[in-house]
């Protein structure tokens, strides 16, 4: 009897060892477990941030620039080096840099390696025109920004038109700068530029065109319509003249009456004096 009572408390022991060494494996196994998914998790964390470094922009290459800088459109970006290229927004990154004043357009690209290229438009100065001050034109007749000493540029100049009537009559200022370059283009076309510089035109509602051309300023008075004849007509009377040795103060192309007229007025000898003239 006493052998049996002793065998079932061994066997009680056994048991209850048994349970308290399970609990231990239990919880020796998932401190293990945490261990592993704790390192699998900052593994997989590593992973997540070298490929998110793998994104980063790693250059903005900027191609067609002549007037605008490199520096001068990053510093208006809103997407820079180091940015992730994933989330850099490209069309908000093409009106910034629309805001320069020589950019006519921007195309940017996502690239792989990470980076951007941008490639930019440059507006085409085609005139100055006179507005309280002296303003860039480009080649669409857009008023782009105000000239300064650092643009080196040699244009002719668009004068007339008021500060006000530019900015209050937009669409009535509109055509008499585009008729204005379309002379200039049609000057420089026809090759008079090489002995006759552009140096004015003067627009006027009411007149029509006056241009002052060389080295003189000689006026021209164009008015209204029928530009091709009149230049052709303008370059067979300079030519005449200069054959004669003669110089012109003022001829008239203006007369609606007999449209093929032309009127001048010499020079006096002490202006073709003045003007280098033998």
């Amino acid at each position: 009897m006493a052998r049996g009572r002793n065998r079932r408390r061994v066997e009680r022991g056994v048991e209850a060892g048994l349970r308290r060494g399970g609990h231990r494996m239990g919880r020796v196994a998932l401190a293990l477990g945490l261990a592993v998914a704790t390192v699998a998790g900052v593994i997989q964390g590593w992973h997540a941030l070298d490929r998110t470094r793998a994104l980063r922009i790693r250059t903005v290459r900027f191609e067609g620039l002549v007037r605008s800088t490199a520096d001068e459109l990053l510093a208006l970006s809103p997407v820079k080096p180091g940015d992730h290229l994933l989330s850099a927004d490209v069309d908000a990154t093409e009106q910034a840099l629309g805001r320069h004043p020589w950019v006519r357009r921007v195309d940017v690209k996502r690239r792989w390696p990470p980076s951007l290229t941008v490639k930019v438009t440059e507006r085409t100065a085609a005139a100055l025109v006179d507005l309280a001050g002296l303003y860039l034109v480009d080649d669409e007749a857009n008023v782009f920004k105000r000239a300064s000493a650092g643009d080196g540029l040699d244009l002719p100049l668009v004068t007339g038109i008021s500060r006000n009537e530019f900015l209050q009559r937009p669409a009535a200022v509109e055509p008499l700068l585009a008729g204005a370059l379309a002379l200039a283009r049609a000057w420089r076309a026809g090759g008079r530029d090489a002995t006759d510089p552009l140096s004015e035109i003067h627009v006027d509602p009411g007149d029509g065109t006056t241009i002052y051309i060389g080295e003189e300023g000689t006026q021209v008075r164009l008015g209204s319509g029928d530009l091709p004849a009149k230049l052709s007509r303008l370059e067979k009377v300079l030519s005449a003249l200069r054959a004669e040795g003669k110089k012109a103060e003022v001829l008239h192309l203006e007369n609606r009456l007999h449209p093929s007229w032309v009127a001048i007025r010499l020079a006096t000898t002490e202006q073709v004096s003045k003007g280098g003239a033998p």
